[in-house]
C-alpha cells in the first residue's frame, strides 16, 4: 500500500547565503530528497527536539543528590505552612 503525501497548503520562505544553499543541496542529494523536503524534515526534527528539551529538566550529579536529599529529608514546615496544612486537613480530608 502506498503512503499518501500529506496535504501541503502552507508556504514557508527563507533567504540564505549561496554557501548555505550549496550545503543544503548536497545534503538533500545524499538523502535522495528534494531541497524542499530536506529543509522541511530538518526543520520539523529541530522543532520536535526544541519542544522536547523544554519538557526535560537536566540536573548535574550534585543537583540530583541535593534534590533526592531534600525529598527524603525535607526541612521542617514554617508555622504558616503548618497552619495551612492543618486547615486543609480540616476542610478537605475530614469531609471524606
Amino acid at each position: 500500500m502506498m503512503m499518501r503525501e500529506p496535504n501541503r497548503t502552507a508556504r514557508l520562505e527563507a533567504r540564505i547565503s549561496r554557501e548555505a544553499l550549496a550545503i543544503v543541496r548536497r545534503a538533500a542529494e545524499l538523502q535522495g530528497r528534494s531541497v524542499s523536503d530536506f529543509v522541511v524534515a530538518a526543520a520539523q526534527e529541530a522543532a520536535h527536539r526544541t519542544i522536547e528539551e523544554t519538557h526535560i529538566i537536566r540536573l548535574s550529579a550534585e543537583d540530583q543528590r541535593r534534590f533526592v536529599d531534600l525529598l527524603l529529608n525535607p526541612s521542617p514546615l514554617v508555622p504558616a505552612l503548618e497552619r495551612a496544612k492543618e486547615a486543609h486537613a480540616e476542610l478537605i480530608l475530614d469531609r471524606r
